[in-house]
């Protein structure tokens, strides 16, 4: 299992007109630490792109639990539970201290970047993985 956390401060910007966090914005949030969590094991997305694979989200989900307002301090725990293989599950907790405000997860396929064909996790990927996996 891997798990990285990530910390992000409310913009102003992110909140509504009922001045908390829009619904959306955790996606948002879900994208930064999702690159946070590949970078923490050594790889940005940019560098998988680089090598012509493309990871798609293929599924998203939220639950959404309480509000986060403007100015706060949240945190976003990103974890790969299972080793990928054609696809890859990536699941989020935010959180306020112990608070939970929000659950999701988003799947990712493999696509190789000139064919546009899903493809199963790549090598350079899984070799990535091994410490966390025993691949």
């Amino acid at each position: 299992m891997i798990t990285c956390t990530s910390k992000i401060r409310v913009r102003y910007a992110d909140t509504d007109q009922m001045r908390i966090v829009h619904h959306a914005r955790f996606f948002e949030y879900f994208e930064f630490a999702r690159s946070d969590l590949l970078r923490s094991i050594g790889m940005s997305y940019n560098d998988v792109e680089k090598k012509n694979v493309y990871l798609p989200v293929i599924e998203a989900h939220a639950r959404y639990i309480s509000p986060a307002y403007y100015d706060e301090l949240i945190e976003v725990e990103t974890t790969i539970r299972d080793q990928p293989l054609v696809k890859m599950k990536i699941e989020y907790e935010a959180r306020r201290g112990d608070l939970v405000l929000a659950t999701g997860y988003t799947i990712h396929g493999f696509i190789d970047g000139t064919s546009g064909r899903p493809v199963r996790s790549p090598e350079f990927f899984n070799e990535l993985m091994k410490p966390f996996y025993n691949i």
